[in-house]
């Protein structure tokens, strides 16, 4: 018989079995990559994350003879459902054993949460920040994981969901290149040379993070302004991309990273980072001083580079903005031979110029995530 239990936030034993379960689902697994142990508890902490300033979440696991067969995270995101007159709820953390009676018991759970609350629609996997992966993978898995920017998941959490009654909402698309190989048509470059001659747009490169640092605070609204027009936006309150950038900063390379500005403003970006996922599945999901250690070192010998954050706001897509961004793109995958692989991770196919561009650039699509949604 399967019994679902709803996680004590204030039971760090109950918390403990929440998280260790798809280190035991995934053990020993070649592409899953363990995310830190840390940040998945931030998550269940009302009093760290910034997420609980606006919103609710609550987290269940599924039992059977007293074992975790499941887990699942119930949210409601109020700034995104007021931005967008919506009623929604999403799932998260969704991770499950080869059953279809646990997957049921766990997301009837979540749909009863949500109907006490008067939503109408489950959306997911969607997690609490820009910063979680979305979707549930549906292609692409015999190619490791990105860090913990992405889900990695079996191929039958797709039949789990789809025969629940679950439908396509949105699909989130990585790209594979071979950097050396990423060349620009010459309009665009040239466009991109005329751009930065009329002075409106200029390039900022960094030496070191206290550079990057200071720069952060204008970096972060820009990021919030970029994907405004994108399915998943909603509006971060400063806390959140106070918190985004914090992160981020883990295993930024400030050589690597580019803004684009006009009138000292930030109004693009390209942020590529050294991929350290081998170091993460050494690590178990631990971030002391030698699992630190660790990935320091492995952003210094590491030959994959993943690009999760390349945007130019919208209102300046057709002045050259667009251009200038493409060529700093082109500049980060040729000016270090360490990287032989480069991924664009999850651009989301409502990124409908993006993804346009990406196609004419020759790029790879070959991961693919998949959001799903139902009424309930």
């Amino acid at each position: 018989m399967i019994t679902v239990k709803k996680i004590n936030l204030n039971s760090r034993s109950e918390i403990d079995r929440f998280v260790q379960f798809p280190f035991d689902l995934y053990k020993e697994h070649p592409q899953w990559v363990p995310p830190f142990i840390s940040d998945v508890r931030t998550m269940l902490n009302p009093e760290k994350h910034p997420y609980y300033e606006h919103s609710d979440a609550e987290f269940f696991i599924a039992q059977r003879d007293g074992e975790v067969m499941g887990r699942i995270a119930a949210l409601e995101n109020k700034p995104f459902n007021q931005y967008h007159d919506k009623k929604d709820a999403e799932f998260y953390l969704f991770e499950c054993i080869n059953d279809q009676e646990v997957a049921n018991a766990l997301f009837e759970t979540v749909i009863t949460w949500a109907r006490e609350r008067g939503l109408n629609k489950l959306v997911g996997p969607k997690g609490f920040g820009p910063l979680d992966g979305y979707g549930i993978q549906i292609e692409g898995f015999e190619h490791r994981q990105m860090m913990n920017m992405m889900n990695y998941n079996y191929p039958y959490y797709r039949d789990l969901v789809e025969n629940l009654g679950f439908t396509k909402i949105v699909d989130f698309v990585s790209s594979y290149i071979q950097p050396q190989n990423f060349q620009l048509p010459p309009k665009v470059r040239k466009a991109a040379g005329i751009a930065k001659k009329r002075g409106s747009f200029t390039v900022v490169d960094f030496e070191n993070k206290r550079e990057l640092v200071k720069w952060a605070g204008r970096i972060g609204q820009a990021y919030n302004q970029a994907f405004v027009d994108n399915w998943e936006y909603y509006p971060l309150s400063q806390n959140e991309i106070d918190f985004v950038v914090k992160n981020v900063m883990t295993i930024v390379d400030p050589d690597l990273m580019k803004i684009i500005t006009k009138n000292d403003e930030v109004v693009g970006f390209v942020f590529p980072f050294p991929d350290v996922s081998a170091a993460m599945q050494k690590n178990k999901g631990k971030l002391g001083p030698f699992a630190i250690l660790r990935l320091l070192m492995e952003i210094k010998k590491t030959n994959w580079i993943s690009f999760n954050g390349v945007g130019i706001l919208p209102e300046y897509q057709g002045l050259g903005g667009n251009a200038i961004m493409y060529a700093e793109l082109e500049k980060s995958m040729h000016t270090n031979e360490q990287f032989i692989h480069a991924e664009l991770t999850q651009v989301a196919e409502t990124a409908e110029q993006m993804r346009k561009d990406l196609k004419n650039l020759g790029v790879k699509f070959y991961k693919n995530h998949r959001v799903y949604q139902r009424d309930i």
